[in-house]
C-alpha cells in the first residue's frame, strides 16, 4: 500500500508501507508496539518521570521501557529532559509530533474499548464455527 498525503511531500512517494524497509512501517511498529502505545497514551496527560511511567504502565521491565523511550525519542515523539540535580531527575514528555501520534493511538484504543463486545461476538462465532 502506497501512502501519500499532502503533508508528506514529494520524497514520500517512493515509500510503500508494506515494504520491509519502509520508514513508515518502522514508525508504525514503534508507535503501535506493545509498550509504545501505552507510553504515548500515558504521556498525553502530563510529563512523567521514568518510575512514574513504569508504575502507571505496569508489567514492563526497566530494560523494555528504556528501549521504548529511546526509540520514541529517536523518532521525535518523546522528549527527554534530564535535570542537572542530585539525585538525577529525568522527565519524559511528548513533542508536538508525539502528541499528534498519541491522540491517534488513543482514539484507536477508545474505539477498541467501544467495540470490544463486537470483537468478542466475532471471536465466539469464529470459534464455534471451527468446532462444528
Amino acid at each position: 500500500m502506497t501512502v501519500s498525503t499532502p503533508e508528506a511531500g514529494p520524497a514520500a512517494a517512493k515509500y510503500v508501507v508494506g515494504a520491509e524497509m519502509c520508514p513508515y512501517r518502522l514508525v508504525l511498529e514503534h508507535v503501535t508496539s506493545r509498550w509504545g502505545v501505552l507510553v504515548l497514551i500515558q504521556l498525553l496527560d502530563r510529563p512523567h518521570r521514568f518510575s512514574e511511567l513504569r508504575r502507571a504502565i505496569g508489567r514492563v521491565s526497566e530494560k523494555m521501557l528504556t528501549q521504548t523511550l529511546q526509540t520514541l525519542e529517536r523518532d521525535g515523539l518523546v522528549h527527554r529532559d534530564a535535570k542537572p540535580v542530585i539525585p538525577p531527575r529525568v522527565d519524559y514528555s511528548l513533542t508536538d509530533l508525539g502528541d499528534e501520534a498519541a491522540r491517534q493511538v488513543r482514539d484507536l484504543a477508545l474505539w477498541t474499548e467501544r467495540r470490544m463486545a463486537d470483537v468478542e461476538r466475532a471471536r465466539k462465532a469464529y470459534d464455534d464455527a471451527k468446532r462444528a
